[in-house]
């Protein structure tokens, strides 16, 4: 068991997002200080607080990912693009270039239950009517995403939860499962998601994993 990092600076990639707000609004309030990197700085208004730092760029410009990651101890990527499938990878992709040239080594990215072999974990209309069908690009999105994240030298956790609820924290869901469990209800809350991500600051456990989470 290696000694883990102080962590001291968070650098939060998707923080505008549906995902990544519930990841920024807990980080603040757990007392990290958080830089978060956006294209619309405007959709952060009223969160202005004396540990938070807002970085305007395109996570598809290399330099801006570079300039935003300095002095950063970790970073989280809930980069989302809806339906479309282009800004995961490519984001995610320039991310691992800029940490792993800057010496960044710490980066949990949230991906997708039904990547790699956890597709057996999906019942047939997420198989195919949403990821076969409706959310095909975003899918092969998280697929490639996944694949920059894995083929790096970061000390990364990936995980993937299922089909995101609006609904309450409940710290109560399915943590690491193979395909072979039964009854997933295929849902879990945002806010269970970015806690269990936080989470991961203060342990190894599922450094160099890829976490399944799941009600």
């Amino acid at each position: 068991m290696h000694k883990k990092p102080i962590i001291m600076q968070l650098l939060i990639f998707g923080a505008t997002g549906s995902l990544g707000s519930h990841i920024l609004k807990q980080a603040l309030a757990k007392g990290y200080k958080v830089s978060v990197f956006t294209r619309h700085p405007a959709r952060l208004k009223g969160i202005e607080r004396a540990e938070l730092t807002i970085i305007t760029g395109d996570v598809f410009r290399l330099s801006d990912v570079k300039s935003a990651m300095r002095g950063i101890n970790a970073v989280f990527c809930a980069l989302g693009d809806g339906a479309k499938g282009n800004v995961r990878a490519g984001g995610t992709q320039n991310i691992v270039k800029a940490m792993e040239e800057l010496g960044v080594k710490r980066l949990i990215c949230q991906t997708t239950l039904g990547v790699g072999n956890s597709w057996q974990n999906l019942n047939f209309f997420w198989k195919y009517i949403m990821f076969g069908f409706l959310l095909k690009k975003a899918f092969q999105d998280h697929i490639m995403q996944e694949k920059y994240v894995t083929e790096s030298n970061l000390d990364y956790t990936l995980v993937r939860p299922s089909a995101f609820t609006d609904e309450p924290a409940t710290a109560n869901f399915h943590i690491g499962f193979n395909t072979k469990i039964k009854n997933l209800r295929l849902k879990i809350p945002r806010a269970d998601v970015a806690n269990f991500m936080l989470e991961q600051l203060d342990t190894d456990k599922f450094i160099g994993k890829i976490v399944n989470i799941s009600t």
